[in-house]
């Protein structure tokens, strides 16, 4: 989502390419396009005025070592104040109380029952057993919605489609929690086209009988500088704990992201992708700093690939590599692992350096589905001795797997180079090593 503005950004950087110190002259042509950058990502003026005013009150007289360029100088200034407009540090959520209790709130179609499902699949990774609570009285899909996805991640949820009283909905579904031995309820509620009293009215009411120890605002991070504006708007009204940014994978300029945090005072927590389950982040400010000015983040990456990695399958793979037995089964297995850790282009994007060589280009996540086409479509005995797939045996394969047979030929000949490198490695001793470097585990 922050594409143009990293772009804009390096651009901006680029004005102070030869100078040797950073000067009140040359700084203030690269300061007038990060601002005017900020401003196009749909930034609060006010807010992109403030924070590049601190830039270059910080930039300015800085003395610039030999080893650093002027332009990296302030690339590191520039970093440190985006990550301080976000919030700083990130802030964890509240799951205090017997049980927790955690009341979302927002817009019709910001993706609060989404996010919803998505927070309780988060929770219960962490060993909690979660109730989901269907408040939204008046979209009757919304209710089906809650159901669909309680029962996709495991979590029961408590509905009473012929109750209008939501707060009498939310006060039962505590009592059977307590019953129960859930240790968190989270409860999703109506939402409106726009902001309206009555809507307010039904959500205070909501937050004043429960005392919720969390109060999350969720907002679609599309609408632009109106999520700013209807975040205060919710904000003066129930004084939420924090905030929820939803659609960050759509085609928006970030702005909201930018500038919430300094607008409404309250920390953003969660930043939610596409309709999975598990696409949902915490939110850490100097990540997403490093992000949009295209140093990548590696931090989440590895955290990904360690949330995804199975420990045990690890140390399998890792045995069975340094004794040159990997097969098409290890592959495929693999691949899946691969496939858990979310949208191949944004991954490919927290490497520092690839974002920017990614721009315009079109990763397809299908890239996939040929090969595991072709591997799903080898007999138990070729997936594990692939040196018997002879000419036939490629025929068959290829028209099972809906592929060609030069796709197959091309398949395996890249297993076979990736088993001579291994081997290869094996007697210079470096697999271990290697090894090492490729297991999230580190072990």
């Amino acid at each position: 989502m922050f594409d143009n503005l990293s772009l804009k950004l390096e651009k901006a950087f680029q004005t102070l390419k030869g100078q040797g110190r950073i000067t009140e002259i040359n700084v203030a042509a690269t300061i007038k396009e990060i601002r005017k950058a900020l401003i196009d990502a749909d930034v609060n003026y006010k807010v992109a005025k403030e924070v590049t005013d601190e830039i270059k009150e910080k930039a300015i007289g800085q003395n610039v070592l030999t080893s650093i360029s002027p332009g990296q100088l302030l690339t590191k200034i520039t970093n440190d104040e985006l990550t301080q407009l976000m919030g700083g540090e990130s802030i964890d959520i509240n799951l205090t109380g017997n049980p927790s209790i955690i009341l979302i709130a927002g817009l019709q179609g910001s993706g609060k029952t989404t996010f919803s499902g998505k927070l309780a699949s988060y929770i219960k990774k962490q060993g909690r057993q979660v109730l989901l609570t269907a408040c939204d009285i008046y979209r009757p899909a919304a209710i089906n919605q809650l159901k669909v996805l309680g029962e996709q991640i495991g979590v029961e949820v408590y509905a009473e489609p012929e109750n209008k009283d939501a707060v009498k909905i939310a006060k039962a579904a505590l009592e059977h929690a307590k019953k129960n031995n859930h240790r968190v309820v989270i409860v999703d509620t109506a939402g409106r086209l726009a902001v309206d009293e009555e809507m307010m009215d039904e959500i205070a009411k909501l937050k004043e009988a429960l005392q919720p120890g969390e109060t999350l605002f969720v907002v679609d991070a599309m609408t632009g500088q109106d999520a700013v504006n209807t975040a205060k708007a919710f904000n003066d009204r129930l004084n939420f704990d924090g905030v929820v940014l939803t659609k960050m994978d759509g085609d928006t300029r970030g702005g909201a992201a930018l500038s919430i945090r300094r607008v409404v005072e309250k920390p953003i927590k969660f930043i939610s992708m596409g309709e999975k389950m598990d696409a949902l982040d915490r939110f850490y400010p100097e990540r997403m700093a490093s992000r949009i000015l295209g140093m990548g983040d590696v931090v989440t990456l590895v955290e990904k690939a360690q949330a995804a990695f199975n420990e045990e399958e690890a140390k399998r793979l890792n045995a069975k590599l340094r004794k040159n037995q990997f097969d098409f089964n290890d592959f495929l297995s693999q691949l899946e692992q691969v496939k858990k850790m979310g949208n191949i282009k944004d991954l490919m994007s927290m490497i520092p350096g690839v974002g920017k060589a990614l721009k315009g280009v079109d990763v397809d996540d299908n890239a996939f589905k040929p090969v595991e086409a072709i591997i799903r479509s080898m007999t138990k005995e070729e997936r594990e001795n692939p040196d018997i797939i002879n000419g036939s045996r490629k025929n068959r394969i290829a028209t099972g797997s809906g592929t060609s047979v030069q796709q197959v030929n091309q398949l395996l000949k890249q297993f076979s180079d990736m088993r001579k490198m291994m081997k290869t490695m094996n007697k210079m001793g470096g697999a271990k090593r290697a090894l090492g470097a490729m297991n999230p585990f580190g072990r």
